[in-house]
């Protein structure tokens, strides 16, 4: 009996969680967030945040070329690779090739 009034608890609570829609709204460019809440009796709430700071800004910027340089570093990496292994391959062949004459 304990177990049923402790799951019937748990669905209420868990019911009244999910009675709310919330909807969040983000530009891009600045940074900025409206978030808005409309709960099961009708009442909205509004939450704004404004874009970043300065400093913030230049945060986000440096996050955004190394995000970039990374990129391109990883691309180098790989061609390079994929070089060095053909290189490696047309190397075996080669004496692959002067095994047999031998």
């Amino acid at each position: 009996m304990k177990k049923i009034i402790m799951l019937l608890a748990a669905v209420a609570f868990s019911s009244a969680a999910f009675a709310q829609t919330t909807t969040t709204q983000t530009n891009s460019a600045t940074g900025a967030k409206t978030t808005t809440t409309v709960r099961d009796n009708g009442t909205v709430k509004t939450e704004s945040r404004t874009g970043r700071t300065k400093a913030g800004e230049v945060v986000h910027d440096t996050k955004v070329g190394t995000e970039e340089a990374a990129t391109k570093t990883g691309h180098v990496v790989k061609k390079g690779a994929q070089k060095t292994g053909h290189a490696v391959k047309k190397g075996a062949n080669a004496v692959k090739k002067e095994a047999k004459k031998l």
